[in-house]
């Protein structure tokens, strides 16, 4: 066996664990070695089924005689039962609204059950009441018998060898339908024991191993899938994170250089020019606005291509700063792209930097899937009007129109550029890496590539921007604007969900708006094993229309409306023709109605702190006072602790740092979406051990910017797929 060897040919698997190894990607012993396990747990003390009584938290060993779905007798709530039995009696394991994990015992098999052991009345013949009560474990967790039995099997049926058992680590692997914790754990047993490691090389050298005290790539191997103390299985976890966050900067570091390498377009601007525009907004740039235009300003008097990213808080002013950075480019006599995610934020963008630019006589382009415009129009100034796409382009070719903002539409081939000198990226996360590639090298076969600025909302704790963002040069906007008041937000027991309704109603009065967001679309349906208890917006919409605001004008937008509706339905709300708007988490980002001041989060532990962070900050807009109302029903201690950490911390770059370590960053805005593999991330809350891979990584770039001189490296970069930003 060797570590290529592919699955197939190391175990025999049926047809439903063969789908579930290729939707995990796992073809080779390789692959499986490196599916790490979760946590590690160590078997309970057990107990014998005749021990058991009601109130007890026990661990039983025992054989799944039977498995079924049904459904409770009077209250029809769907049910999962299975019968365990061990040498001393029977019991029932019963999981409420959850029945399908009887589907996932294995019927004749062993398994551990971990549960509190309830009693009901038992019942005979003729429904007469029997005295003895019928145990049965309420909602028990399962543990297969093959992680234990492997090597173990005396420990199952001897009590007297509880003792060892307590020394014996037992890895819980991330599962999926087909393939259980105990499936991987025997494979990874069988894989150590066949020499699948013996060809494998460490991809760290030994020096680096040495100064940081990490294991090798073989001993981290059998640590993290056979530890034998937990300080064995934590050090191979911690060497895996720190490969991984290296190889990562490692690459980031090189696309920043290779970038870099090319000329780029250097230009001057005085700061009497930029104060002079940045007159004619109506509010005063605050001093981080201020500072990050003179460092985007210096960027551009550099003989080498700006990369850089604006990191700002909701309501902080990104907008004014990628306006003045584009004025530079404009007055200069280049040419500006700005890309968004969504048609509803270019739209907006474009009327932003119509009205920016309308006093220079500058012309504004805007190209989408469905729309071009141009502004001004010809018949009249003031407006902007709609043109053909092949007009636009041309004079979009011919350096006529200086700025195109649009969508990822900007990235297509017969989209060209007179000279191309900045390209500003909005909401950046939301595009893939080729995407925002193609876009920053338009102007490559000009000879220059542009300069790139590149701006989020969502707030980054250190140790991801220092690793994922490590290409790119912060800029931080932790400052809001004059004249803008905190937010007050609350959480909203259900017994003053009415006075929270009371005063709503008070702002509507008042002429003002509000958003209400729910985490679903529709109702759970009933016939599914297995629904989520949410408030969906289109129920809710019906309801407050119906039952609490009859008197005002509710709107409806989710995410399976069509590009068309949403943009109306949103206009429609800009305009004031909607007074309530319910919707999902799709007015997150960039959305902008400043008369709206109040928006009430159904559900509110369903969502990550920094993305409820970024839908509070839906009604920052204006110099009006603001209210986030958080409306949960949850008991749980964590989901609560989270929530008190939103009503008490107001930046979002404290809540960012908050919901790594309360939630892992991971799930910061939602979802995955930055590559990182599950212990990646759990080196992110630890900033010593990223800083210090970033300070390895930028020597060896600083020395070997090509890795001509560490081909190893250069081999593990294209083997772990870290593609160039900028190829």
């Amino acid at each position: 066996m060797t570590s290529d060897t592919p699955l197939k040919d190391i175990s025999r698997l049926n047809p439903i664990q063969q789908k579930a190894l290729e939707r995990l990607g796992l073809k080779t012993a390789r692959d499986l070695l490196y599916h790490f396990p979760s946590r590690y747990e160590v078997p309970g003390q057990r107990k014998q089924i005749s021990e058991l009584a009601a109130g007890d938290d026990a661990v039983i060993f025992g054989k799944i005689l039977s498995a079924k779905t049904s459904k409770a007798w009077r209250k029809k709530i769907p049910l999962g039962e299975a019968v365990i039995e061990d040498e001393t009696g029977k019991i029932k394991a019963i999981w409420f609204h959850q029945p399908y994990l009887a589907k996932k015992v294995a019927v004749g098999q062993f398994a551990e059950f971990r549960g509190k052991v309830a009693a009901r009345k038992k019942t005979g013949t003729g429904a007469v009441a029997t005295t003895a009560p019928e145990l049965y474990l309420t909602n028990p967790e399962v543990r297969d018998g093959l992680a234990w039995q492997a090597g173990k099997e005396s420990l199952f049926y001897n009590n007297d060898n509880n003792q060892n058992l307590e020394e014996f680590l037992v890895p819980v692997y991330p599962e999926t339908r087909g393939l259980s914790s105990g499936w991987f754990y025997y494979q990874q047993k069988k894989l150590l024991a066949g020499g699948a490691l013996n060809d494998l090389v460490d991809s760290l050298p030994t020096e680096l191993l040495k100064k940081f005290n990490l294991p090798s790539l073989k001993t981290a191997l059998v640590w993290i899938h056979h530890p034998k103390k937990l300080t064995d299985a934590e050090a191979a976890r911690k060497r895996f994170a720190f490969e991984e966050v290296f190889f990562i900067q490692l690459a980031r570091l090189r696309d920043k250089k290779i970038y870099q390498s090319n000329p780029s377009f250097s230009l001057r601007t005085s700061k009497t020019e930029i104060s002079k525009f940045l007159k004619n907004f109506p509010f005063k740039p605050t001093t981080a606005q201020t500072k990050a235009i003179e460092q985007i300003l210096a960027d551009f008097a550099a003989d080498k291509p700006m990369v850089r990213l604006l990191e700002g808080d909701v309501g902080s002013g990104k907008t004014l700063v990628a306006a003045a950075a584009t004025f530079a480019i404009v007055n200069a006599g280049y040419e500006v792209s700005y890309m968004a995610p969504t048609e509803i934020l270019a739209r907006q963008h474009f009327e932003s930097f119509c009205q920016y630019f309308a006093h220079l006589n500058v012309q504004v382009g805007l190209l989408t899937g469905k729309e071009c415009r141009k502004f001004p129009s010809k018949i009249n100034p003031t407006e902007s009007t709609h043109i053909s796409r092949t007009q636009l382009l041309k004079w979009v070719a011919n350096g006529e129109i200086p700025i195109l903002v649009g969508t990822h539409a900007l990235i297509q081939k017969n989209v060209k550029f007179k000279e191309l000198a900045l390209v500003i990226i909005d909401e950046q996360h939301r595009f893939g890496v080729l995407q925002r590639a193609k876009l920053a090298r338009k102007n490559l076969e000009n000879g220059s590539l542009p300069h790139l600025l590149t701006m989020t909302a969502t707030p980054i704790p250190r140790t991801l921007a220092l690793t994922v963002y490590g290409d790119l040069d912060l800029t931080l906007l932790d400052e809001l604007p004059a004249g803008r008041k905190p937010i007050v937000t609350k959480i909203i027991p259900p017994n003053k969900r009415e006075a929270a309704y009371e005063h709503v109603r008070e702002e509507l009065a008042a002429g003002r708006q509000a958003y209400v967001i729910c985490p679903r679309i529709d109702e759970p349906d009933p016939e599914k094993e297995l629904a989520i208890q949410a408030k969906s917006a289109r129920a809710e919409a019906k309801r407050l229309q119906e039952k609490n605001f009859p008197e005002f004008e509710v709107g409806l937008m989710h995410g399976k409306l069509k590009p068309k509706d949403k943009e109306e339905t949103m206009q429609e709300f800009a305009n004031g023709e909607i007074d309530i708007l319910v919707s999902t988490s799709v007015v997150e980002v960039g959305v902008n109605v400043p008369n709206a001041t109040i928006i009430m989060i159904e559900g509110a532990e369903r969502f990550g702190l920094a993305q409820l962070h970024q839908l509070r900050g839906r009604v920052l807009r204006s110099s009006h006072q603001a209210y986030c109302y958080i409306f949960s029903d949850t008991t749980n201690a964590k989901s609560m602790e989270r929530l008190k950490a939103l009503v008490e911390t107001k930046s979002g770059f404290d809540l960012a740092e908050k919901d790594l370590a309360l939630r892992g960053a991971g799930t910061m805005s939602g979802e995955k979406q930055w590559g990182i593999s599950d212990l990646g991330m759990e080196a992110l809350r630890n900033l010593k051990m990223v800083a210090a891979a970033r300070i390895e990584a930028e020597k060896i770039i600083e020395d070997d910017p090509d890795l001509s001189l560490h081909p190893d490296f250069a081999e593990k970069l294209k083997a772990r797929k870290q593609e160039l930003h900028f190829e």
